[in-house]
């Protein structure tokens, strides 16, 4: 018999299985809890309670350790492409060479949209969020794909619900990006590979020709693998929660991109950009506002520094510092904010006030200099998040399902007012 952990209530001792992951997390299974006492747990934010058990990623936030289905994020951004880490999470293994390419051959033959999916774009407004529009979308692919609603379909309806959203998403986010710029849109450009389609949709215009540079086409590519899971975090739950009612992968991924939309989660980067820029305002004294970061009674806050998840070093933000300085020294850039990131950069990697408390600069950091040097807007930053984490929801939603979970049902501690008669309108 394996280890138990005990519940003593009302005189009474309850035995409650421990069970043990691969790489050794322990936990304690507490499915039978109200059954057994009556009683539920309280847990906000639900950041002691393990939702599901998963095989997707591993995440030691201690240790800085983060892999996909048992590979290391270092060997996965050295050596692979986004749509190969995209095939490792959704389907389990790294595919072979005659799986990927079907894999890639699928996903080039369906970029297109739909005609009437760009009169829903036009109805929006110019100043319309990107992250809005992006949700409402790919929410609407449930009308042109009315099959994908259909909770018992097969597995190879299944998988052209997953080959449609992958090859989509880039086209309509870079609609999404267009339309706020007010310019028409770009179809792809199937020759490309899938970010250098992607870049041609966002940044060609009509009359010149655009030849996306191989170095930013590499940088994005490694932003997006890093990107692509990242264990059971607020969007991913949420479609995790929402696919559990049986609702289809379009809907699901729809709901993960408005949670992804909330400035606490997917907005990070863009409040790095935020902060740069309003350094630069007050005059770009580094020196000032590192001291600020410094004093526990100054409100400021330095974003981009140090993780929620990893207490040490993000594993992702070394990988992609590189990728960071490629570009800038590739393109060129002379754009005083990005120099203030430089100098807030080399001030944290030295004061002993930041090394000792490990706040590092974070993928974040990172990644809002490269998108800002990239000249892609703020607003487009979680869009961009979007895109790199769309295979790791395809993955959960995926993996829930084939799983046969329950539907998502949290308890809650009542606090409101007790039974009481109700009373006329005339006499309150």
């Amino acid at each position: 018999m394996g280890d138990t952990a005990s519940i003593s209530y009302n005189g009474e001792t309850y035995e409650f299985p421990v069970i043990e992951g691969t790489e050794n997390e322990k936990g304690i299974d507490i499915s039978k809890l109200r059954a057994s006492t009556g009683l539920v747990t309280l847990d906000l934010g639900f950041k002691n309670t393990g939702s599901t058990k998963s095989a997707i990623t591993y995440l030691d936030g201690e240790n800085g350790i983060l892999r996909y289905r048992g590979y290391s994020i270092e060997d996965l951004a050295e050596n692979s492409s986004f749509l190969e880490v995209s095939y490792l999470v959704i389907f389990g293994e790294l595919p072979t060479k005659e799986q990927f390419e079907k894999f890639n051959r699928d996903i080039t033959q369906h970029t297109l949209v739909h005609e009437e999916i760009k009169n829903i774009l036009d109805g929006f407004p110019s100043n319309a969020h990107p992250m809005g529009v992006l949700s409402a979308l790919i929410s609407s692919l449930t009308a042109f794909y009315p099959s994908s609603l259909d909770p018992n379909r097969s597995a190879d309806e299944v998988y052209m619900s997953i080959i449609r959203i992958v090859a989509k998403l880039p086209t309509i986010a870079a609609w999404a990006f267009k339309n706020e710029l007010g310019h028409p849109v770009n179809y792809p450009d199937n020759s490309l590979e899938y970010c250098s389609n992607f870049l041609k949709m966002m940044f060609a215009i009509p009359s010149e020709e655009y030849k996306p540079d191989p170095v930013v086409a590499d940088a994005l590519n490694k932003l997006l693998i890093l990107h692509v899971d990242h264990e059971q975090n607020c969007s991913t739950s949420t479609v995790r929660i929402v696919g559990s009612s049986h609702a289809s992968l379009y809907s699901s991924i729809s709901a993960g991109i408005s949670a992804l939309w909330g400035p606490l989660h997917g907005g990070a980067n863009q409040a790095v950009i935020e902060m740069l820029e309003a350094i630069r305002a007050d005059g770009g004294d580094v020196e000032k506002y590192m001291a600020k970061a410094k004093d526990k009674d100054d409100p400021f806050r330095l974003m981009g520094f140090g993780h929620r998840v990893y207490k040490n070093f993000d594993p992702r933000a070394r990988i992609i510092k590189k990728a960071a300085d490629t570009v800038l020294a590739k393109l060129g850039v002379n754009d005083p904010v990005l120099e203030i990131a430089k100098g807030l950069e080399e001030v944290a990697l030295k004061d002993p006030y930041f090394v000792e408390r490990k706040l590092y600069p974070n993928v974040d950091f990172y990644s809002g200099i490269i998108y800002r040097a990239l000249g892609i807007p703020t607003q487009m930053f979680t869009v961009m998040f979007a895109l790199g984490r769309l295979p790791g929801w395809i993955a959960q939603w995926k993996e829930m399902r084939e799983n046969n979970e329950p539907i998502g049902r949290p308890r809650q501690i009542y606090t409101g007012a007790t039974e009481r008669p109700f009373v006329n309108m005339g006499d309150r």
